[in-house]
């Protein structure tokens, strides 16, 4: 992608069904759960790279034994700096006790770390922050095992602030607002009434306090904890959990808004934010690893019985397009093919923008999550040309000379490599014309492939803000003389902020929202701004399932494409002698493309929960105040 844009994070579960024994005889390590969270979190590193945490319980410990383990990093490679520190660790044990190398029950006893259950998070710093204290997991300690909650997800709530208010009103005094600790502190919440009823309970039945321990961790119902805790939560979230006694869950919005995947067998149940890694780690076919249904649980009690459980009441399925277009993965199988199916659904209008000139024409596309898009853009240009080829000999009715067919034949797309991104630059200075400079070199391009008389068809997944485009890679490209520059968006325009993981807080910064404020301008229509503006007001005070989400009437005022050719206007300057064309994906091809993901808000303004039309109203409200604070 060419803008910069970031994710929340990816988790990562597992709980290791047999003793530790067991893997050390079968795969020669009782550390078998902390080398496959390396992996695990390594291969998702793609989905957060700004902090790691990585947190593990034992089962089955004595009192005064040490039972949970958490490191967390901010380090510049967080991941390998957690995975160091925990090395780090385990081998000064083993030095300094020889007698622990080949004594598994010794090295669980002693050497923190090593466990049956794990929980590992990768993210990037929002809201500005990235603070040590930011980072997941988060623990919830407790001298009771049963009440110690470790907490980590990939999500956003919109409703963060009512969160917190119903929080204050059961007596509580959390220590900030951050919706990760209104979740944890709400779960906890419920955690401890649940213990405190069953213990209650037990004591009337005649069992001890010492007794009542194991009993607890027996008869706790994680499911009806979880089903209290996120009754009024609004957001996308994957949310995953761990309890000092060693229940352990990963819990899905209703709205399938943020991904999950599981696998089991009988040595293990791993959960992860997508399916590829899961496959990768443990060798396992694509069949095998399930999705985690929305408004589900899967979880894993003390015992090592697994369930999945209904939680929440499902909704119309929103899956994040965006997972397919650009965050997960893309050898994951589904989401290849969908990639692909992306550019081979916009060639018929990156045709007509050359004028079918395909022989004066080079295709490229902006490294490295376009390429997949940029591969089914090529196999429909090579159907095209094959038709033409297949037209052109058939109209020679036999007479063609061998010349003049391979002539014909050897007609095929010029695939160029134009932009390079220098992955080392960094843009470290603040100061806008000197940073401006810089931002203009983060990519090379390749010189002496395009001619004066050639089109340049460079793809990108996705046009968020437009500014390296327009500061960068448009500048760079021009640099070669062609004669237009068809830049194509293998997303529909991005038009209205996300609030449910995907850092797009500011209305203001999409590019497609302020070629509709220039087109309102030259239409005379810039009234609306503040007739709109009226009208998000008046719902401030309004609950967020009667709030409606107007800005979508300014969108309307205009065709997609009549906002595609201001997008281009934008994205050009005075000094860029080449005609620029944008082209975006028609939303109903998306859908086409990624049809299990349907989840649009960003493009349609049709948010999944209600909270979203809050957070776009909020965000309009900040834009026409001029005030630069965040949507949520």
């Amino acid at each position: 992608m060419s803008d910069a844009l970031k994710h929340e994070c990816g988790i990562a579960q597992i709980r290791l069904l047999k003793p530790l024994e067991f893997y050390k005889e079968k795969y020669g390590s009782a550390f078998y759960g902390v080398n496959k969270m390396y992996l695990l979190m390594e291969k998702q590193h793609n989905r957060g790279q700004d902090g790691a945490g990585f947190a593990s319980i034992k089962l089955d410990t004595e009192p005064g034994e040490r039972y949970i383990s958490r490191v967390r990093s901010i380090a510049q490679q967080p991941i390998q700096d957690i995975f160091a520190q925990i090395n780090e660790r385990i081998n000064k044990e083993l030095t300094e006790n020889p007698e622990y190398v080949d004594n598994v029950a010794l090295q669980k006893k002693n050497i923190p770390y090593i466990g049956e259950l794990f929980l590992g998070h990768v993210r990037y710093g929002t809201f500005g922050k990235n603070s040590i204290e930011s980072v997941h997991p988060f623990l919830r300690q407790n001298n009771w095992m049963h009440r110690n909650l470790i907490l980590a997800g990939n999500f956003n709530m919109t409703n963060v602030n009512e969160l917190f208010d119903g929080l204050v009103r059961i007596g509580q005094h959390p220590k900030e607002k951050a919706d990760t600790v209104t979740i944890m502190e709400k779960i906890g919440h419920f955690l401890d009434d649940a213990v405190s009823k069953i213990y209650k309970k037990l004591k009337q039945e005649g069992y001890s306090k010492h007794e009542c321990s194991p009993l607890i961790a027996e008869r706790l119902n994680v499911a009806k904890i979880l089903r209290k805790s996120a009754k009024n939560w609004d957001g996308g979230y994957a949310m995953a959990g761990l309890l000092g006694h060693g229940d352990s869950f990963v819990l899905r919005d209703p709205a399938g808004i943020r991904p999950a995947y599981y696998y089991q067998d009988d040595e293990i149940v791993v959960v992860a934010s997508e399916r590829p890694v899961i496959q990768t780690v443990f060798n396992v076919n694509f069949e095998d690893v399930k999705e985690l249904e929305p408004g589900h649980a899967i979880i894993t009690k003390n015992s090592g019985e697994v369930a999945i459980k209904k939680i929440l009441e499902p909704v119309e399925r929103k899956a994040c397009s965006f997972e397919r277009i650009y965050f997960s993965r893309g050898s994951d199988a589904e989401i290849y093919q969908e990639r692909k199916m992306l550019g081979k659904l916009l060639m018929p209008k990156v045709l007509e923008a050359i004028d079918n000139d395909t022989k004066n024409t080079v295709f490229s596309y902006i490294p490295n999550t376009a390429e997949t898009s940029f591969f089914g853009m090529i196999e429909t240009v090579e159907d095209h040309l094959n038709k033409k080829k297949t037209a052109a000999i058939l109209a020679g009715n036999g007479q063609l000379s061998a010349e003049a067919v391979t002539r014909i034949l050897s007609e095929r797309p010029r695939i160029e490599k134009i932009a390079i991104k220098d992955v080392k630059l960094r843009t470290f200075i603040t100061e806008d014309s000197s940073r401006d400079d810089l931002v203009a070199h983060v990519y090379d391009v390749t010189y002496g492939v395009i001619k004066p008389t050639d089109n340049l068809v460079i793809i990108d997944d996705s046009i968020v803000r437009g500014t390296t485009l327009k500061m960068s890679i448009i500048k760079m490209v021009d640099r070669l003389n062609p004669k237009k520059i068809v830049v194509v968006s293998s997303a529909p325009q991005i038009r209205y902020p996300d609030c449910y993981g995907i850092d797009m807080a500011r209305i203001e910064d999409l590019i497609a929202f302020r070629a509709m404020l220039e087109l309102l301008k030259e239409a005379d229509k810039y009234h609306m701004i503040k007739e709109v503006y009226d009208k998000c007001k008046k719902q401030v005070e309004l609950e967020d399932k009667d709030i409606r989400n107007f800005v979508t009437d300014l969108y309307g005022q205009f065709s997609a494409e009549t906002i595609s050719n201001k997008i281009a206007e934008l994205i050009s300057s005075e000094n860029i002698n080449a005609e620029v064309v944008a082209i975006f994906q028609p939303v109903e091809n998306l859908h086409k493309a990624c049809p299990k993901n349907l989840g649009d808000w960003y493009f349609t303004g049709n948010y999944p929960t209600p909270g979203g039309n809050r957070v776009v109203n909020r965000a309009f409200i900040n834009f026409y105040e001029g005030n630069k604070e965040r949507a949520y």
